[in-house]
């Protein structure tokens, strides 16, 4: 088979949205609620993750099917996925036994509950809020490591596209794709959040699990739908014009007002719907032009599922230290810069010596 093109600029624009979602987690430490974080559209890299995942799918496996089976294709992406993961919850565990074993509240949490998140944790089933395996308290879906709960989604997009999504015809795919835009624009409208924004999925609680499936089932089909389409947009420049725009969008503050709230949910669905399927064919059509925009693509592109998936128990220890000694940002704004640059370090280190290795030994397997 012949080797297909890479999207080096694809990949880059993964790794810029990887560190958008670092910085957004740094802001969860100072904020009482969704609303009032100043840092505060970094849950959005999650919906472009997912066009991103869906155009990369599509492009790579639609047409191995013939010489491919179901079972090859799940084997594929479990190696792909899995190892960063198992990482991930051994951090997580380091991280909640430095901490005291305790949740946020205080409470003592028993070893045999330690022992059983770590196992539904490393087996991708999610904790039910308020049971003992809840070990944080917080009611996350994966306690030992929050972000696990997009790539809990990715497993349901993986195994949506083997069994029926890659079957669909591009018409029926593109009927698919808008009754998933639809569902998705009226759970936000109805303000199924309670925050007029689309920063859930992260828990089984309220309508969270609703939210979360349908912001990857459009999003994931939207970026199959793009690769069966692929009328790429080619502008010069285009990983600098796409990067900002990111960072921009990421960036940008709560929205809403006291007369007019929707306004906040308006603007996740804009850049849901429209803008981030733009961009994926902008940066399918560009080029990383010159040597320097080569390597940082590379670069970025090579640690932003390591950088996701691992560093968020580096930000439990971080939050802990900031809510006990009761601290802002402009008293830790070093040490968060540090932490940082210690993600990306860990990623980068966890990428070479340890995804990449464990990756080629079970493939050969």
């Amino acid at each position: 088979m012949n080797q297909k093109h890479r999207y080096l600029l694809l990949d880059g624009l993964r790794g810029v949205a990887a560190l958008m979602v670092v910085c957004f987690h740094f802001f969860e430490a100072f904020a009482t609620s969704p609303a009032d974080q100043k840092f505060n559209h970094g849950y959005l890299a999650v919906d472009f993750f997912f066009v991103l995942s869906g155009f990369v799918m599509g492009y790579a496996y639609d047409d191995r099917w013939k010489s491919m089976s179901v079972k090859d294709f799940f084997r594929r992406r479990l190696v792909r996925l899995h190892p960063m993961l198992i990482l991930g919850v051994l951090l997580g565990t380091v991280s909640f036994l430095i901490q005291g074993s305790v949740r946020w509240d205080g409470t003592a949490v028993p070893a045999t509950m330690i022992l059983v998140a770590v196992i539904l944790n490393l087996l991708m089933l999610p904790v039910i809020p308020g049971t003992a395996a809840d070990v944080r308290g917080n009611g996350e879906m994966f306690p030992l490591n929050g972000p696990a709960w997009s790539l809990f989604f990715e497993y349901i997009g993986n195994i949506m596209y083997a069994l029926c999504l890659r079957r669909l015809s591009t018409k029926w795919l593109t009927a698919f794709t808008v009754l998933c835009g639809v569902s998705l624009a009226a759970f936000t409208l109805a303000n199924g959040s309670g925050f007029w924004n689309i920063g859930v999925g992260w828990t089984l609680a309220g309508h969270n699990f609703i939210g979360g499936f349908l912001r990857m089932s459009f999003s994931f089909s939207a970026g199959l739908l793009l690769s069966r389409n692929c009328r790429t947009i080619k502008v010069k420049g285009a990983f600098l014009i796409c990067a900002l725009m990111i960072v921009s969008l990421l960036s940008v503050p709560y929205l809403g007002t006291e007369t007019m709230p929707w306004i906040n949910g308006i603007f996740d669905l804009v850049c849901i719907l429209g803008v981030f399927p733009a961009l994926v064919l902008l940066g399918a059509g560009g080029s990383a032009e010159g040597n320097i925009s080569s390597k940082i693509c590379s670069f970025v592109g090579e640690i932003s599922y390591p950088l996701y998936i691992i560093h968020y128990p580096f930000m439990y220890l971080f939050y802990a230290y900031v809510w006990k000694n009761g601290l802002a940002f402009r008293d830790v704004w070093y040490i968060a810069l540090g932490i940082f640059i210690i993600c990306i370090l860990t990623a980068w280190a966890a990428s070479r010596l340890y995804d990449r290795p464990v990756r080629r030994y079970l493939s050969r397997r």
